[in-house]
C-alpha cells in the first residue's frame, strides 16, 4: 500500500496580489500626470526596508527568527494532501484492526509517509487509550499552531515598524530640504520627493507584511483542521469502529472542502469541529 500523496504547487496568489496592486497604485499615479520615478528612490527604500528589519530582529527572539527564515519556501508553495488517500487509509486501516486485531498496525505504520498519521497510529498500535491519544495530538497540534502565531505575529510587528520608519525617512528628507531653503526652485520638489519614504513604508506594511502574516495563520489552521480529522480516525480505529461508520464520519470532513474554479482542484480550507463530527 502506496502512502496518500502530498501535492506541492506554487502558490500564484501572492506574485498576483503584488502585481495587482503595483500595476492599480502606479497607474492610479500616472493618471495623475504623475511620473514613476517620482517614487523611485533608492534611498528611501533602503531606509524604510532596513529599519524595519532592524526593529523586528531588535523585538524578535532569535528561534522565532530561524523559523521565520526555513518557512520561506511555503510562502511560495503550498503543500495539499490528498484528504481522499488519507481517508481510504484511515479506512484500511479500520479493516485491519477489525481482521487481525490491534497488534497488527505495527506493520502498517512505516508506509503511511505523514509523520502525523504515523504518530497518531503507533499511538494506537502502543495501546493507548482515547483520552491519551486525543490528548497527545491535540497537543502536538497546540505547539505547532503557537510557532505559526509567532511567525505570524512577527510579520505583523514588522508591519506597525515599517510605516513609522517610513516617517523618519520623511523626516530625514526634509531636514535636507530645509537646509537649501536659498534653492526655492527645487523647494517643492526635494519636499515631495521625502514623503516617498512614507510612501514605501505604508505599502509594505499594508501590501506585503501584514498579508504575509494572516496567510501564515490561515495555512496554519488549515492544517490543524485536516490533522483534527487524522486524529478522529485514529480515535475511531482504536475504538473499533466499523468501517462503514467511520467513512461516514470521515465523509463530514471532506464534505466541507472547496472546489476551485475547475471542480478537480481542491483547497482545504474549513471543518467542522472534530470533536462534534464523531
Amino acid at each position: 500500500m502506496h502512502a496518500p500523496k502530498t501535492k506541492e504547487r506554487l502558490d500564484p496568489t501572492l506574485f498576483i496580489g503584488l502585481l495587482l496592486s503595483g500595476v492599480c497604485i502606479l497607474g492610479g499615479l500616472i493618471l495623475e500626470r504623475g511620473e514613476v520615478q517620482d517614487v523611485a528612490q533608492v534611498t528611501a527604500a533602503l531606509i524604510v526596508i532596513g529599519g524595519t528589519a532592524g526593529a523586528v530582529i531588535v523585538s524578535t527572539p532569535k528561534a522565532v527568527l530561524k523559523s521565520v527564515v526555513r518557512r520561506w519556501r511555503s510562502l511560495l508553495f503550498v503543500v495539499e494532501p490528498d484528504i481522499a488517500a488519507q481517508q481510504d487509509e484511515i479506512i484500511r486501516l479500520a479493516m485491519v484492526v477489525r481482521r487481525s486485531g490491534i497488534l497488527s498496525l505495527d506493520q502498517e505504520i512505516t508506509p503511511l509517509g505523514d509523520p502525523f498519521l504515523m504518530r497518531a497510529i503507533r499511538l494506537v498500535a502502543d495501546g493507548a487509550d482515547e483520552k491519551e491519544i486525543r490528548h497527545l495530538l491535540e497537543l502536538d497540534l497546540a505547539v505547532a499552531e503557537q510557532h505559526a502565531e509567532s511567525e505570524a505575529k512577527l510579520f505583523e510587528t514588522a508591519g506597525g515598524y515599517a510605516p513609522t520608519i517610513g516617517i523618519i525617512g520623511a523626516v530625514l528628507g526634509l531636514i535636507q530640504v530645509m537646509k537649501h531653503l536659498e534653492n526655492t526652485e527645487n523647494v517643492g520638489r526635494g519636499i515631495a520627493v521625502a514623503f516617498v519614504a512614507t510612501v514605501y513604508g505604508v505599502s509594505l506594511a499594508n501590501l506585503v507584511l501584514l498579508p504575509i502574516g494572516n496567510k501564515i495563520r490561515a495555512r496554519a489552521q488549515a492544517i490543524s483542521y485536516q490533522r483534527e480529522m487524522l486524529i478522529e480516525g485514529a480515535i475511531a480505529i482504536q475504538m473499533g469502529k466499523n468501517p462503514r461508520l467511520i467513512r461516514q464520519m470521515l465523509d463530514v470532513f471532506a464534505a466541507k472542502q472547496l472546489k476551485g474554479k475547475s471542480g478537480k482542484e481542491k483547497h482545504l480550507l474549513t471543518f467542522p469541529d472534530a470533536k462534534k463530527a464523531s
